[in-house]
């Protein structure tokens, strides 16, 4: 599956990518929490962060926005892990439900499905987007 982007991804992944020559295989921009989410090629993760966070906190003060940083994943289960990184997610199942849409259901610790659904559920919102773009994964459910 292909993702198409619209021309301010593609300005803030080109700007990404020549700052921390990592590769960015998908971006959200989030406008209305002032947020740019990138996710990065598996081993990409220490050349975007930077020594002690330095390429992060330079890529957030050229964008003026919270930048975040997530890898990617040929498997889904170990990325959907991956996006949902501040909770422990214990396992990933996949169906697929009648009108054929493949549904991702998680089972999630109790004290960590805080973290995994986020402040107005915007962890578990993000993830969806980023699971349907890259797998054509139509919900995450957390247990």
């Amino acid at each position: 599956m292909s993702v198409k982007f619209t021309s301010n991804e593609i300005r803030y992944i080109a700007l990404f990518e020549t700052v921390t020559n990592a590769v960015v295989k998908d971006c959200i921009v989030d406008d209305e929490h002032d947020r740019v989410t990138f996710l990065v090629k598996k081993g990409d993760m220490g050349l975007a962060i930077g020594k002690r966070g330095s390429t992060i906190a330079k890529m957030q003060k050229s964008v003026d926005k919270s930048v975040e940083i997530m890898e990617h994943s040929d498997d889904p289960g170990e990325f959907i892990k991956n996006l949902l990184s501040s909770a422990k997610v214990n396992s990933v199942e996949f169906t697929t439900d009648s009108k054929g849409n493949k549904i991702a259901t998680l089972d999630v610790d109790s004290k960590d499905k805080k973290n995994a659904i986020g402040k107005n559920g915007q962890n578990i919102q993000r993830a969806r987007q980023f699971a349907k773009r890259q797998f054509e994964i139509s919900n995450i459910i957390i247990n």
